[in-house]
């Protein structure tokens, strides 16, 4: 189902936008996006500068005593020692919870020593945690928060591009099982999003890449013109220091908070969301959370999923080559690892996405609109056969 831009198509020139013409909407410094949820609604708020004012932030949303603040190592150098003393200036407590950086610590046994850590500090249902960092830290935070004492609320305060366009909005929480991604986990909105653009500029150049994935994601599912923007400006995009950053995280936020309002559960909407993440979390189950990281995986999947799309006759080879060249441009590969097809087919059937047996794509068919539709085992094998066939003749003749 095609998601409506509010973004004029006829804006399609190569000139700089003037800071009132980015799209629609103002490019400037902060923005503001609403995720309308009725009495969980929330505000995702962009804006550089708001991690120097975080304790100003919370004293504003009312939240008072202990606040956990939940961080891994990486980000923890960068910014706990000045949050916790911001927070402290508006008689706030906070409680550092610092963790292993990483997908491989994506687990349960990390939510039990959140849980502990609460616990000992005599945490209750009226107070409040917050997720500084990545995807990671941001789902698992967040699953804390949703099963202690019932229930207790958190903030997103995303530090990754992943994160800041993806995983901070729409309240999904949870951990990996060994089995498969995004196993364990449950449906639970913050209580607002806060991002600093800022942040991003301490990003090591693999992990800002790797956002970029999620990023083109959206111009594909949803918003041609958002992705001849992305098109025409990736060179720029290619370091996180350039003045579009603001407006590429807001309008990213605007497609995923628009989803998110139509179809919170992920009963049928909101599963545009996962076009990529088929394959994706197929490899990055497959290499043990360490080979790939979630962005890397996510732009392979792109790719490999327009190509299995387009050998299913849901769209031309033009869209396959659009996908295939931004995803090169942004300078993530679009190749797939050494894989069999039963490794990778027995990853994608223990990925939450499959319903009643059946492993359930999302399927480009142009620039801007996707379809669902469930893959049979013996199409994704001749795909696969195929595609492995037209990449060796590639390497062949270069």
């Amino acid at each position: 189902m095609p998601l409506r831009s509010s973004i004029d198509s006829s804006k399609q020139n190569d000139e700089v936008p003037l800071p009132h013409q980015s799209w629609g909407y103002p490019m400037t410094s902060a923005s503001t996006v609403t995720v309308s949820l009725l009495d969980r609604s929330y505000q995702i708020s962009i804006r550089a500068g708001l991690l120097e004012k975080l304790g100003k932030e919370l004293k504003a949303h009312d939240v008072r005593g202990k606040v956990g603040v939940v961080t891994d190592r990486h980000v923890a150098r960068y910014y706990l020692k000045n949050i916790c003393e911001t927070m402290r200036r508006y008689e706030i407590e906070p409680v550092p919870i610092v963790l292993a950086p990483g997908e491989r610590f994506k687990t349960l046994q990390t939510v039990e020593h959140v849980l502990d850590v609460l616990a000992r500090h005599r945490f209750d249902r009226s107070s409040c945690l917050l997720a500084l960092g990545g995807g990671v830290v941001g789902d698992v935070t967040g699953f804390a928060a949703s099963i202690y004492q019932r229930g207790i609320s958190y903030i997103q305060v995303p530090t990754t591009l992943v994160a800041q366009v993806d995983s901070s909005v729409g309240g999904k929480t949870g951990v990996d099982h060994r089995l498969g991604k995004n196993l364990i986990g449950s449906f639970y909105q913050p209580r607002a999003v806060w991002i600093d653009p800022l942040t991003l500029q301490t990003l090591p150049t693999r992990e800002w890449v790797a956002g970029l994935a999620e990023v083109i994601k959206y111009g594909i599912i949803a918003d041609p013109t958002f992705f001849a923007y992305l098109q025409r400006k990736m060179p720029e995009l290619r370091t996180p220091t350039s003045n579009i950053v603001t407006s590429i995280v807001k309008r990213s936020c605007e497609i995923k908070a628009e989803v998110v309002a139509s179809d919170e559960r992920e009963s049928d909407r909101r599963r545009i969301l996962n076009y990529g993440h088929t394959i994706g979390h197929a490899l990055e189950a497959l290499g043990g959370y360490t080979s790939l990281i979630h962005g890397e995986a996510v732009g392979i999947g792109l790719v490999q999923e327009a190509d299995l799309a387009c050998f299913q006759g849901m769209c031309n080879h033009e869209v396959v080559h659009a996908i295939r060249r931004i995803v090169r441009e942004a300078g993530l590969s679009d190749q797939m690892p050494r894989r069999t097809s039963t490794k990778i087919w027995s990853a994608m059937l223990h990925d939450k996405k499959v319903s009643a047996g059946q492993v359930i794509g999302v399927w480009p068919t142009r620039i801007g609109e996707v379809r669902m539709a469930s893959l049979e085992k013996q199409v994704f094998d001749r795909w696969f056969a195929k595609s492995r066939t037209v990449s060796r003749t590639e390497v062949t003749s270069s």
